[in-house]
């Protein structure tokens, strides 16, 4: 099936998934030290809401889990600020112009962060959306345990760089845009969103930009231009599990 988007053409029977997804098994990927993700049927004294146990004629299962620390998930600004906001207000279109770069994050000191100057020099270009695919880039992304692992992160010049070109969303393959253990500051966040006090939201600050974490791009995916599609559930949290498709254009 093809579609026009602004005179370009894309095959929606051809999606480019760019999403981990989120299981019950070791195989999931865990960051921000929690355990991995639940999904068990109801159970009602003996009757047990799974049709193989055969007590019941659907499956009827519980979920928990966590969306920043179990998988692919989009944020907005509420992640960090002291009053509420909602991922499924803040988002409210979902196809987007977007480009797909490959970096390899620079070693400083003891991390690996992703440079302003490494950014720059592969956005030549304006476009609504930006997705960071790091090297390495192992099929282990999928699965990998990053608690106390230090993952590489976006510097706070790079994500001032990244706002001032106007990009609305930033999607990266990591656990989040900032280190690790940083004491709550947050640079990254606070500079792609542009806000300048977590308790009381300054009036320019990007309520409709999201932050996507978790993803996992392959190899054979080509950097370049691409529309994305970013699909969250209706989730009225900060932050949701999410689906980013990419369609070439």
């Amino acid at each position: 099936m093809l579609a026009k988007i602004n005179n370009f053409e894309i095959d929606l029977s051809k999606p480019i998934d760019i999403s981990i997804p989120l299981t019950n098994t070791d195989e999931n990927p865990i960051a921000w030290y929690i355990e991995k993700p639940a999904i068990e049927p109801v159970v009602f004294g003996d009757w047990i809401g799974k049709v193989s146990e055969g007590k019941s004629s659907t499956n009827f299962n519980n979920i928990f889990f966590n969306p920043h620390g179990h998988g692919t998930h989009t944020e907005c600004v509420g992640h960090i600020t002291n009053d509420f906001y909602s991922i499924n207000q803040s988002l409210k279109k979902f196809f987007f112009f977007a480009k797909l770069i490959t970096v390899e994050p620079e070693k400083i000191g003891d991390d690996f962060v992703i440079t302003k100057e490494q950014v720059s020099s592969l956005l030549n270009e304006k476009t609504e959306a930006l997705i960071i695919r790091t090297l390495p880039n192992s099929k282990e992304k999928k699965s990998r345990k990053y608690s106390n692992t230090n993952p590489p992160y976006l510097s706070e010049e790079a994500a001032i760089f990244i706002r001032e070109s106007e990009i609305q969303h930033l999607l990266i393959d990591l656990p989040s845009v900032d280190k690790e253990h940083d004491e709550g500051k947050l640079l990254a966040h606070k500079a792609f969103w542009n806000v300048k006090d977590t308790h009381n939201l300054n009036a320019d600050a990007r309520l409709n930009a999201t932050i996507t974490e978790m993803i996992y791009v392959s190899d054979k995916i080509e950097d370049g231009d691409y529309i994305l599609n970013l699909q969250i559930a209706s989730f009225e949290n900060d932050a949701s599990p999410s689906k980013p498709i990419l369609y070439k254009i």
